[in-house]
């Protein structure tokens, strides 16, 4: 587990998930250095390493739910949002496809 965020906000999750992938989008078009970039090393390394995070994010985001404690849970689901973004560009899915898919699903 990383180090909890110190005094968290209120956001519009929209803009942020948008400006999210906006930022992942932008680190694989410029060539960022994956030496210089997490987000890069991310993208340029193995598909398996990409989707091994996605697992564990997603282990610890079930496991601070179990402990009951709201801050890690909070800092668990932010990793495992950012790095399901990363799979989904690395996939060819674009952000408008992602809420268009989840917009399909309300009723």
């Amino acid at each position: 587990m990383g180090e909890r965020t110190a005094n968290v906000k209120p956001g519009d999750i929209g803009a942020t998930l948008a400006k999210l992938a906006a930022v992942i989008a932008q680190r694989d078009a410029s060539g960022a250095d994956p030496k210089e970039s997490y987000t890069a090393r991310l993208l340029k390394g193995p598909e398996d390493y990409r989707l091994k995070k996605v697992v564990e994010e997603a282990c610890e985001v079930t496991l601070a739910v179990k402990d009951g404690d709201h801050d890690h849970v909070r800092y668990e689901a932010a990793d495992l949002i950012y790095h399901l973004l990363v799979v989904c560009h690395a996939s060819g899915v674009t952000i408008d496809e992602l809420a268009g898919e989840l917009d399909a699903r309300a009723h």
